[in-house]
């Protein structure tokens, strides 16, 4: 019988091989969406990561009959030790094929992982931060991934709950068509919210204008999120990092900013023409021809993916959301989007869910981390 070897990547040539690993996995599969080949690569490097400014990460290939047939890597971050007290493995870019030898050498690598370091858990599949993606697909393999989320063939979260493996955090996705005609008491509504709090929705020009309110979305994220027992407050390095890799890809046109009397900014909005056909035509790459794919999908485009929501706690349950909803539907009746698709919402983050509950919206797909508790 084959046995399955696991090799830790040491070299550019292994990590290559690492990155490339899922493309050749899902080559074939219609909804596996893959990711930019440099940005995955530059994930490991510390120079363009802050996240390795505070924590330490390996990367591993399976190999069996001399061939890759699986990954994984492990990671500790640090920082969430230090401010939360939480310590734990996380593991993520786990990808295998559908052989339980190859997943379990896999985990076994992460537990070994976890006993070298002295912790006594692991949890995943997940990245550095809050930003990065997270959670294995339980519900939705049949639906086209999103530039956001990981994609994965239904097998994997049996093989985990077969090892042990035990559902830790889920979250949920939704599907949202979007009506020709908004009612007439959506609008009155929002005049009245407008009105009562003194709120403006912001215009912007070029997308030079937005840069001033860069950092006070961050900021609003921080305060949206800071109740949930998971979150870590985004460093002044992932800040920069975050602004040079995404706004490249952002249109002004898809942005909801709202700004109270002071022209504080209470809430905010970030939503895109969804890339996930354009990266699949491209292989993940922006050149030579990748790019002209992003281009035809940001001028014409049915389908929209949100992204980010910030919204300040005195300002939640306090019919916000309505405005939000209302300026992005009509920047999609502008562009001809039909369709949105949310980011994953950790379960219990109800306010930010409360957002959809008017408009009808379709629990498409659902994702979890995995955790397990090492017994020595």
């Amino acid at each position: 019988m084959s046995t399955v070897s696991i090799i830790e990547v040491k070299t550019a040539s292994q990590l290559k091989q690492f990155v490339k690993f899922p493309m050749e996995l899902y080559k074939n599969n219609p909804y596996y969406v893959p990711s930019f080949i440099n940005d995955e690569i530059n994930i490991w490097n510390a120079d363009e990561n802050p996240a390795l400014q505070y924590s330490e990460a390996k990367q591993y290939l399976a190999y069996k009959n001399d061939r890759i047939v699986g990954r994984i890597a492990v990671l500790i971050n640090h920082k969430e030790e230090k401010e939360l007290g939480i310590k734990k493995v996380r593991f993520g870019w786990i990808d295998f094929i559908d052989d339980e030898e190859v997943s379990k050498a896999l985990v076994q690598k992460a537990i070994e992982y976890a006993r070298e370091k002295n912790i006594d858990k692991i949890e995943g599949p997940m990245g550095f931060t809050n930003l990065d993606k997270a959670g294995m697909l339980v519900k939705g393999f049949d639906q086209l991934a999103t530039m956001i989320g990981i994609y994965n063939h239904s097998y994997y979260p049996q093989h985990l709950e077969k090892l042990g493996l035990v559902k830790e955090k889920e979250w949920v996705e939704f599907e949202i068509i979007f009506p020709e005609v908004l009612p007439d008491k959506i609008h009155k509504f929002n005049e009245l919210i407008s009105q009562k709090y003194k709120l403006r929705v912001l215009k912007f020009n070029t997308k030079e204008e937005i840069i001033q309110y860069v950092d006070p979305m961050f900021d609003l994220l921080d305060e949206t999120y800071k109740h949930l027992s998971t979150y870590t407050p985004i460093s002044d390095e992932q800040r920069k990092t975050y602004k040079e890799k995404y706004f490249k890809l952002i249109d002004k046109d898809f942005i909801v900013c709202i700004v109270d009397e002071n022209n504080h900014l209470i809430s905010f909005a970030i939503t895109m023409p969804s890339y996930s056909k354009a990266l699949q035509k491209s292989g993940g790459k922006l050149l030579p021809f990748g790019w002209w794919h992003f281009l035809k999908a940001g001028r014409k485009n049915d389908r929209a993916n949100f992204y980010l929501i910030g919204i300040h706690p005195d300002y939640q349950r306090r019919g916000v959301t309505s405005i939000i909803f209302k300026e992005i539907w009509k920047i999609f009746r502008k562009k001809g989007v039909k369709y949105l698709e949310t980011n994953p919402e950790l379960e219990e983050n109800k306010s930010i869910q409360l957002l959809w509950q008017d408009y009808n919206p379709v629990n498409h797909k659902r994702r979890r981390t995995y955790s397990m508790t090492i017994n020595e």
